[in-house]
């Protein structure tokens, strides 16, 4: 240093984390992380947020429920981020620095106090899920047009007078579902013909007076909600109070009342019926016998409606839920042969697979199967604190949920020291997703029998087995009602390919190849039963309506409705 120089000010240090979470995430390099409960609630009112928390690099999931009123810029360090959920906090704008984390997918803004959103959010360009339901918001911005991954946006609740004309550009190729109950909005634009992946359409309770024809154009559009709307057409209004959504389309195809000629010039349709006779004729003897082949292949699954199914269980859900993991979706199944050969560990193997792809590692919903002859209904869907909670996990004794999370976490701890790694498998890697709850979710049975503790495990009292002839099925979801729809549809239609393919294939799988199961199952008519290989009549599925209720008996949700397993595969056949 030069002589008479004045030295600067040193760089003041790098703050270690305060909070014991955000120092157990650093240390183990977590990708994932959730932060709520009272408790961080009163941390936040008392010193804010630990700075540290935006100095974890391989962060993935961060989930904050802490009452913050304020999102600080810092947040973009926090690159590797792919979903963010803030919701039921108090922040009333976000910083811009939030366009920054390029890998974000899903983010949930949902219960604060938003007015406007940053138009930074157009600059995401892996976003695929929005939820800003419960705000403030009177409009939104159009740079979420440049969103060209988004697929779910949820606006419901908010002081929307429209939806920006940017969203409905034929460039978001992937959006499949906009819900936008409960607010202003007073128009639909036509333009809504040029999202080609349009699913699900929520404009319950605006101030819509009518439906444009061009909706019907949306080639995969399979639910429509309208309800609470003052429409011109009482006739359209009628048929939106009915939920007939298939009704209402066809009436919009046709232009509307007094309007059946529709959209298509008279000389198009003509020629359009001529081409179509022409190939008919030529290609009728082919189609006949493509026709019986194709017939054959097809999986089916019917629905039986609860008035012809007496003995469908009711689910009861308490309040408890409300903030700890809202939405469950059941429905009972039969028909699923277990027994013949390696079809019970398909079977497993389909739901595990499930988990990680459709459920995104059980972060948007989580699969539960169970033994229906095993139940005893009615069944209450409740939260419990973890330290009074007991279940009988698959393969271990009985034990408090909160021993179990923690006896995992040791189990986890010490496969990482075994593999040197930071994976890990099985119940172990969805412990994060109960960070800083008090109270757990579960499902008990009339006996107060735990038999489901989502999103980590089932009880051993309704383990399925290949004894297993009726099977109860149950989706729940942290994140919203129609996630649990479609993780059941994608599980039913996996059951119908595995069940057909049981029955093509059981003739191939020898009885030596699978010992029989010794269990204690006695059948209700009293019967003997041969636990070998069992021949399937035909490979059909019985899906039987559950409902699912408030502690009222209002109705919350029955699954399978009219609108529900309308899937696009044309290899199933759905009859109701």
């Amino acid at each position: 240093m030069a002589a008479g120089a004045v030295p600067g000010p040193l760089p003041e240090p790098v703050a270690g984390p305060r909070w014991p979470e955000v120092r157990l995430a650093a240390a183990e390099r977590r990708r994932e992380l959730v932060l709520r409960g009272p408790e961080l609630e009163a941390r936040v009112r008392d010193g804010g947020l630990d700075p540290a928390l935006w100095r974890l690099p391989l962060l993935q999931h961060l989930e904050l429920g802490a009452g913050l009123s304020l999102l600080p810029p810092e947040l973009c360090g926090l690159e590797q981020l792919r979903s963010l959920v803030l919701r039921h906090n108090r922040l009333a704008a976000l910083p811009a620095e939030l366009g920054r984390l390029q890998q974000l997918r899903t983010l949930d803004l949902s219960g604060n106090r938003l007015s406007a959103l940053p138009p930074a959010l157009g600059l995401l360009p892996q976003l695929q899920a929005l939820n800003v339901s419960g705000n403030l918001l009177e409009s939104l911005p159009a740079a979420l047009g440049r969103c060209l991954r988004l697929s779910q946006l949820n606006v419901s609740g908010n002081r929307l007078a429209a939806l920006p004309p940017e969203l409905f550009q034929p460039q978001l190729s992937l959006l499949a579902l906009i819900t936008a109950s409960n607010n202003l909005i007073s128009l639909l634009p036509p333009e809504v013909s040029q999202l080609p992946a349009l699913k699900t359409l929520d404009l319950s309770n605006n101030k819509l007076s009518e439906i444009p024809c061009e909706l019907a154009d949306c080639p995969k559009l399979k639910e429509i909600n309208f309800k609470g709307n003052n429409l011109k057409d009482k006739r359209l209004e009628k048929m939106v109070n009915g939920c007939l959504t298939k009704s209402i389309l066809d009436y919009l195809k046709s232009g509307g009342r007094g309007k059946g000629k529709g959209k298509v010039d008279s000389a198009e349709k003509a020629a359009s019926r001529e081409k179509v006779r022409k190939k008919k004729k030529a290609l009728k003897k082919d189609e006949e016998e493509s026709d019986e082949e194709e017939e054959l292949n097809k999986l089916v699954v019917r629905v039986l409606h609860i008035s012809e199914s007496p003995s469908s269980v009711l689910v009861k859900v308490t309040p408890n839920v409300k903030d700890v993991r809202p939405y469950i979706v059941c429905c009972i199944v039969e028909g699923m042969n277990l027994r013949s050969g390696n079809a019970l560990k398909r079977f497993l193997v389909a739901q595990t697979k499930l988990h990680d792809d459709d459920c995104q590692k059980r972060t948007l919903a989580t699969i539960a199967t169970h033994d229906s002859h095993k139940l005893k209904g009615p069944l209450v869907y409740d939260a419990r604190p973890s330290q009074s909670l007991k279940i009988t996990p698959l393969g271990r004794k009985e034990i408090k949920a909160a021993d179990l999370v923690r006896q995992l976490q040791v189990e986890a701890d010490e496969q990482r020291k075994q593999k040197k790694r930071q994976n890990i498998s099985g119940l172990h890697k969805y412990l994060q997703l109960l960070n800083g709850k008090e109270n757990f979710p579960c499902l008990v049975d009339a006996e107060d029998d735990v038999i489901s503790f989502p999103p980590i495990t089932n009880s051993d009292k309704t383990k399925i087995r290949k004894s297993t002839s009726q099977l109860f099925l149950e989706v729940t979801s942290s994140t919203n009602l129609q996630a649990c729809k479609t993780v059941m549809d994608s599980l039913i239609v996996r059951m119908a390919e595995l069940n057909k393919f049981t029955f093509e294939n059981q003739d191939q799988e020898s009885v030596s190849d699978n010992e029989p199961e010794v269990t204690n199952d006695i059948p209700e008519d009293g019967e003997a039963v041969d636990l070998t290989l069992n021949k399937m009549a035909s490979p059909e599925l019985i899906v039987k309506q559950v409902r699912v209720v408030d502690v009222e008996g209002n109705l919350k949700v029955v699954y399978p409705a009219k609108t529900d397993l309308n899937v696009d595969a044309c290899n199933i056949t759905v009859i109701r």
